[in-house]
């Protein structure tokens, strides 16, 4: 099975009214079912560099009726750059992001600075034995001390689908 967000999104946690930021949005497969766990008071902010892909989730989502998605175009590899306010939300998503990164630490001290302290994230990732994804990968061991050097503390592993593995942290 590929990695499924309703699932994922289960292991996160995301209740109504929640603040969630979806780090590197891309197509929005997140967001969209972010949105539908948050409902009417709740708020996703989709965060990406790519205003296309942000411009193609804001259609997505009128065809669909929802309108608790804020799209934001930002860089998440800068101080900052999400344009997301400190401490301001409830819950992350980072979804196959990890190995495009080429400032993991400051991303990663960027989503530390949006989520509430106690606040949790939802990390995803190719894994490195999956055939079909990307030629270099952030592995799972990489991915964890990644985030714990920054003060994360890891919840839970999961595995996410064939070709991915799944971490809760809690900041």
């Amino acid at each position: 099975m590929f990695s499924d967000p309703a699932a994922n999104l289960a292991k996160l946690g995301v209740q109504a009214g929640m603040r969630v930021a979806d780090i590197g949005a891309g197509s929005g497969f997140y967001s969209i079912e972010a949105a539908k766990l948050s409902g009417p008071s709740g708020r996703i902010y989709a965060v990406d560099v790519q205003k296309d892909l942000l411009e193609r989730l804001r259609g997505v989502a009128a065809a669909q009726g929802i309108r608790t998605i804020e799209i934001i175009w930002g860089n998440a590899e800068k101080i900052g750059g999400t344009k997301v306010k400190e401490s301001f939300v409830d819950r992350a998503i980072v979804s196959n992001l990890l190995f495009q990164l080429t400032k993991p630490d400051d991303f990663v001290l960027e989503l530390k600075r949006i989520l509430k302290p106690g606040g949790k994230a939802l990390v995803v990732d190719w894994s490195e034995v999956s055939p079909i994804g990307p030629k270099t990968v952030v592995t799972e061991m990489q991915a964890r001390t990644l985030f714990e050097k920054a003060g994360f503390k890891l919840e839970q592993l999961f595995g996410a689908g064939d070709h991915h593995y799944g971490m809760i942290f809690i900041r």
